[in-house]
């Protein structure tokens, strides 16, 4: 039997425990649509599950460690404690506007996480399954830290493309070593790195090879997954690294100054963390989720780019630990946009701000649900058949039927349905219907439930529109049947909405107001009957194409016209300023930008180099300023720069963009500052 058909069995008895996570978002950027994919698909399951009457909590936290995230907060000018922190309330309110159900969010950068990962470290250590070696790094001498392959770039070794990175070429996409790529350089300094030895410890992965086989035969992987990391078992497990040097942002391993936990270590760690972060708070049972042998289950939702680290080294981890395994991993797909990887140049790159900008979360949630299955294959966003699938299904099908017979029930019967059903036989067959809905939605069969709803609402509107209220409304003495056709309708949308209620919980949340019940999926039996509503109001309103136009011109970043040098104009009679089309002035992109870091360009009389935000990403500038400001007093304030210049390569770098400045020039230069109450990436009208 499957291990699925055994949760099956289990709901139909009694309640689980059940606790749920997933993958950890990094805290180095904002959240975009591939993050609340997963988010999504998380969340509708975990919901099911509480509307089936079972105990599930859903925790996830911030990935908070790693060079990259140091860097970043370095050229940000402000700590990797501000930056991750920055980074978390972020992620809490895309999370939030897209209904994210988390019973708690933390991050790795925890008291919870430190003292875990030490603690599973020293069981490791303790039962022999680490070791340590010395190893040959590139070292950037000028930052003096070792370079992980992705903070190295040079030419192709194969097709002698320049600036790639130290792994792969994006241009002919070979795959080699750093120590091979042509005149290699440090992306961080753009010094030339050196090889230098140092001690790693490594955790022993080898030493569980025969418990590995035997997880990956025991169904708690997706067969696709599984297979996958047979491919590692099969080529013979190798010992896996898990420290890192200093400079590094992380836990300090304990006894081993200067060596860090690498963040791949700790960041699953991080669900222990959060949760017992969350256990704390509220009193709940902490060790039955995470010693052996007890009655509750775990999950863990991930992208499948991760699946070596959750499906071998984790368990491993776990195993030797003496903690209890994953009752499943369930993996998914990558994110696509009109059928190719998302591009910020086509506007594709939604970040999930972005979205919630211009539509409404619910949508999302719908269109996420209708294309999620249980595999890994890839799920694509296609825009238009994402307007027209929500058009149709939502609005036309299942808020349709709530809103064609309310009309009927506020103005001739008092928002009172029947006393009895007229259709039994037609709601029993979709109340009927609940048990295989809700085993495919415990299977994460998510786009096969929905179309079974989607028929169960097409029968519903089938019915209204065979009886025709609004032709009986016209006919005297048929007020009777009125008031059947729409009370029956009633208790079609109230079973629908039930079986939405994890996909759509705004809107059901409206819809339990209208209709005076809850839709919790064990309260489904009973019809309405005698039952007063309250008044009708719109549950959710259709996407209009301008609203898909905006969100993804709001996505792309603006483009330039193609520099061409300018012609060499007459020297101007007169000193007054040279007039230009009102169009030319209307091309020009002003945006209020925060200056978060400013130095001195060496080797530069005039210049200042500047890191500026404009809320959603960042750009360098080079300014000629320097005479008139120090750069540590420009940190901070905000001023007006021309977003939409084409990048210039100088001397010194690349500058993107200009920022306004007045003044006779020398000395007297000022920037230009905006009025109290402006933000950083707002346009200036």
């Amino acid at each position: 039997m499957q291990h699925t058909d055994t949760l099956t069995i289990m709901a139909a008895n009694a309640p689980r425990k059940i606790l749920v996570t997933s993958a950890l978002p990094y805290a180095n950027g904002p959240l975009h649509l591939g993050h609340m994919l997963e988010q999504v698909q998380t969340d509708i399951w975990v919901r099911f599950q509480k509307s089936r009457g079972h105990d599930c909590l859903y925790v996830c936290a911030d990935d908070a460690h790693g060079t990259a995230i140091m860097l970043a907060a370095e050229k940000l000018g402000i700590t990797p404690e501000q930056h991750i922190d920055n980074m978390r309330q972020t992620h809490q309110s895309d999370s939030a506007g897209f209904l994210i159900d988390f019973a708690n969010f933390h991050s790795t950068h925890s008291q919870e996480n430190r003292q875990w990962s030490e603690e599973i470290y020293n069981r490791l250590k303790a039962n022999g399954h680490i070791a340590s070696r010395e190893i040959t790094q590139a070292f950037d001498p000028e930052k003096q830290l070792f370079l992980a392959d992705r903070f190295i770039k040079g030419t192709c070794p194969r097709c002698k493309t320049a600036d790639q990175y130290g792994d792969n070429c994006e241009s002919c996409g070979a795959t080699y070593s750093p120590a091979e790529l042509i005149d290699p350089v440090s992306a961080i300094s753009g010094a030339t790195p050196i090889d230098r030895e140092s001690t790693h410890f490594f955790f022993k992965l080898p030493e569980f090879e025969s418990m590995l086989k035997k997880w990956l035969d025991s169904g708690t992987l997706q067969p696709q997954v599984a297979n996958k990391l047979r491919e590692w078992t099969d080529a013979g497990l190798q010992e896996w690294d898990i420290s890192r040097d200093a400079p590094y942002f992380g836990f300090e391993i304990p006894g081993e100054p200067g060596k860090y936990f690498y963040v791949w270590l700790d960041a699953p760690i991080g669900y222990i963390a959060s949760f017992e972060n969350y256990c704390a708070r509220t009193g709940h049972e902490f060790d039955a989720y995470w010693q052996p042998g007890g009655d509750t289950e775990l999950y863990h939702f991930i992208g499948k780019d991760i699946i070596n680290f959750h499906g071998l080294f984790w368990p491993a981890m776990l195993d030797s630990a003496g903690l209890r395994t994953p009752t499943a991993i369930y993996a998914h797909g990558f994110l696509t946009v009109n059928g190719t990887k998302m591009s910020k140049s086509r506007g594709t790159f939604i970040n999930a701000s972005t979205y919630l900008e211009h539509l409404d979360a619910e949508y999302l949630r719908y269109y996420f649900a209708a294309k999620l299955s249980d595999s890994i294959d890839d799920i694509d966003l296609n825009l238009e058949d994402f307007v027209q699938r929500v058009n149709s299904d939502v609005v036309g099908k299942v808020v349709n039927i709530a809103s064609r017979c309310a009309g009927f029930l506020r103005k001739g019967f008092d928002n009172t349905l029947t006393e009895q059903c007229a259709e039994p036989e037609l709601l029993a067959e979709c109340i009927a219907a609940g048990d295989g809905i809700a085993d495919l939605y415990e299977a994460r069969e998510f786009n096969k439930a929905i179309r079974e709803i989607i028929a169960l609402a097409d029968k519903a509107n089938q019915y209204i529109d065979d009886r025709k209220p609004w032709v009986l409304a016209k006919e005297e003495g048929k007020e009777s049947e009125v008031h059947q056709v729409c009370s029956v309708g009633i208790n079609l949308f109230r079973v629908l909405m039930t079986y939405l209620k994890p996909v759509l919980p705004a809107m059901a949340e409206k819809a339990e107001a209208f209709l005076n019940t809850s839709l919790d999926w064990t309260a489904l039996e009973q019809p309405l009957v005698g039952h007063t509503l309250a008044k009708f109001k719109p549950l959710i309103t259709r996407i209009e194409p301008k609203q898909i136009e905006a969100m993804v011109a709001a996505s792309t970043p603006d483009q330039a016209a193609e520099a061409s040098p300018a012609p060499k104009a007459a020297k101007p009679e007169s000193t007054a300023p040279a007039t230009i089309e009102f169009d030319d002035f209307a091309k020009v992109d002003l945006r209020i930008a925060l200056i978060v870091a400013a130095e001195h360009v060496e080797g530069a009389d005039k210049l200042l180099r500047l890191q500026l935000s404009l809320g959603d990403e960042q750009r360098q500038v080079l300014a000629g300023i320097k005479s008139a400001y120090q750069p540590e007093d420009l940190i901070g304030k905000l001023t007006v720069m021309v977003a939409n210049l084409a990048p210039r390569k100088m001397r010194f770098g690349v500058s993107e963009g200009m920022v306004l400045a007045a003044g006779p020039g020398g000395d007297e230069i000022y920037l230009l500052e905006p009025h109290a109450g402006a933000t950083p990436g707002m346009q200036v009208k």
